[in-house]
């Protein structure tokens, strides 16, 4: 059996590997970021018509400011993202199970959306919407050591957001032997090359990624 790197900031780190001790699969936590909260102010909610969440991370990590945007309806990527937006009582019009652009290009043209998210997260292309981003949590990089990485190698490692993709391509050189399994094709684009093998999973969702990382740890 191959053993599966998790790379996740924490709790989602933990999330994912409870997940996968459940399928059978052995796990390294390997987080290489840790989010914190950085300080916002909150717009006037009626300048807006929704707003897009690409991560759960925005709500367990906006803070009190969340509460006076609750009257918006969430255009949410991921059924990871639309569950905490429910959990914090706030109304999910749509979910997206493909990535921001195939949500964002189901929506009405001219539909104004407030972006809460990460300090690093890619800019959505708007398909006729009117954007406006807004952070409200940043991914501080962890150091790491020698021994860390070594487990990487001969491993399947699963990447969740185009961020950790690109920090892993830094940190790991001979990649001939790791097999990588991502959230989605954004996830997959910071990889570069020379890897055994990518491969996206067929919907932006932790239990999808997990399948498919089951199919080449078991």
């Amino acid at each position: 059996m191959r053993r599966l790197v998790l790379l996740r900031p924490e709790p989602g780190t933990s999330e994912s590997a409870g997940r996968a001790a459940a399928l059978g699969i052995e796990v390294i936590k390997l987080p290489l970021f840790e989010v914190v909260r950085v300080a916002w102010a909150v717009p006037d909610p009626a300048a807006f018509d929704a707003l897009l969440l690409t991560s759960a991370n925005t709500i367990s990590h906006g803070g009190a400011g969340l509460e006076r945007l609750r009257r918006l309806p969430v255009q949410a990527v991921g059924e990871a993202t639309a569950e905490a937006a429910r959990g914090a009582e706030f109304s999910v019009a749509k979910v997206g199970g493909a990535g921001v652009d195939a949500l964002l290009a189901g929506l009405p043209k001219g539909m104004r959306l407030l972006h809460l998210g990460g300090e690093e997260r890619t800019a959505p292309q708007a398909h006729g919407a009117h954007i406006t981003p807004l952070t409200v949590y940043r991914a501080a990089t962890l150091d790491l050591i020698a021994g860390d990485l070594e487990s990487i190698g001969g491993a399947v490692v699963a990447v969740h957001s185009r961020r950790a993709g690109e920090r892993l391509a830094e940190l790991v050189a001979d990649r001939r032997s790791t097999d990588v399994v991502a959230l989605s094709d954004e996830a997959a684009a910071g990889l570069g090359s020379g890897w055994r093998s990518i491969t996206v999973a067929p919907r932006a969702s932790d239990a999808a990624l997990l399948a498919l990382a089951a199919e080449l740890c078991l």
